[in-house]
């Protein structure tokens, strides 16, 4: 089974969830363009990473999930960040470096997010569905929440669509 990104329920509420990640490090691809071609293209350049297209020439475990982020108030709202989370207690100067260049290697410290879970292919508009529903109820609850928006996907594209676990996960502020 596919090792997954680590945290900790620190709440439920109607329909989502508030969480503590634990520290990672990300190796992520940063692109212009629309969504599911920036995930297709970055994901390439991350599997290889992970698959000896390091400077090490380590094979590095496979995690879920494959994030896609955005930031709302960006200049470039075609901007994505697509990620994968490195196994759990990676040190970010342990790690093999990329040999793509386009592949960048960052830690991320504990945070608080909310999260909401759904199935399906994580399309554009059914993302773009979840991202305003988990807004709206994290708003009722006085939870102030960051500019960025995550999109986690968590099963292979081989997977039938009706299938797969996903989960939207926006940092609290």
């Amino acid at each position: 089974m596919t090792q997954r990104q680590e945290f900790k329920v620190l709440q439920k509420y109607d329909g989502f969830e508030l969480r503590e990640y634990a520290p990672c490090v990300i190796a992520e691809v940063k692109n212009s363009g629309q969504y599911s071609d920036v995930t297709s293209s970055a994901f390439g350049s991350l599997f290889r990473y992970i698959s000896k297209g390091n400077q090490a020439s380590a094979k590095i475990a496979m995690t879920a999930p494959v994030i896609a982020a955005q930031n709302e108030n960006s200049n470039n709202k075609d901007q994505w960040s697509v990620s994968f989370v490195m196994p759990a207690g990676s040190k970010l100067q342990e790690m093999p470096q990329p040999t793509d260049s386009h592949v960048k290697l960052r830690e991320i410290n504990k945070e608080k997010c909310v999260a909401i879970s759904f199935r399906g292919r994580a399309t554009e508009e059914l993302a773009n569905k979840k991202i305003n529903q988990l807004r709206a109820s994290a708003a009722k609850q006085n939870i102030s929440l960051s500019d960025e928006t995550r999109i986690c996907r968590f099963d292979p594209p081989f997977k039938p669509g009706l299938l797969h676990y996903n989960e939207i996960v926006i940092p609290v502020k």
